[in-house]
């Protein structure tokens, strides 16, 4: 990574689990970054933001799979989707970008999910957008129903100056 990425805390599952929360993030860069990867083979892979389950997050969502392609829009939700199917029993990995995360203005982020499906797989490209002017302390990334397998690992970075 750049050196403009710095990371602020990383875990890994010792235990299946629904969800990983990052909390008391500091407001102290840029941009944020999560990357993830693991087994999560019950459900689709949502996030939010400093725990508010109110319906103040939509996102417009493209996947692909090799042989089709389709996109949806969500509005009003409680959560953005991260990816709108699951891995399988094999590997998938994402990545979510939340530009100007401390700032004043609505939060927009970015995401990014690649599945492996043993010789078949899929991606996800969505932008998903938080109704709040409150600066982010904390991300959930959690699924809708099941666990992730022991052994994922999520890590949160910082962004300076980006």
């Amino acid at each position: 990574m750049a050196n403009t990425y710095e990371p602020i805390a990383t875990t890994t599952l010792g235990s299946a689990a629904n969800t990983i929360t990052f909390s008391s993030i500091p407001s102290t860069y840029t941009d944020l970054r999560v990357v993830w990867f693991g087994i999560q083979s019950t459900s689709q892979f949502r996030f939010r933001f400093n725990n508010d389950t109110a319906t103040n997050y939509s996102l417009t969502v493209l996947q692909g799979d090799g042989s089709s392609v389709t996109s949806s829009r969500f509005t009003s939700q409680s959560f953005i989707y991260a990816s709108t199917s699951a891995a399988a029993t094999y590997g998938a990995f994402m990545s979510i970008d939340v530009m100007s995360y401390a700032g004043s203005t609505y939060k927009t982020a970015l995401v990014t999910t690649s599945r492996d499906l043993n010789g078949s797989g899929s991606v996800d490209r969505a932008v998903g957008l938080w109704r709040s002017t409150a600066a982010i302390n904390r991300v959930d990334l959690f699924l809708g129903s099941g666990n992730m397998d022991a052994g994922a690992t999520a890590t949160l970075y910082g962004i300076l100056k980006a």
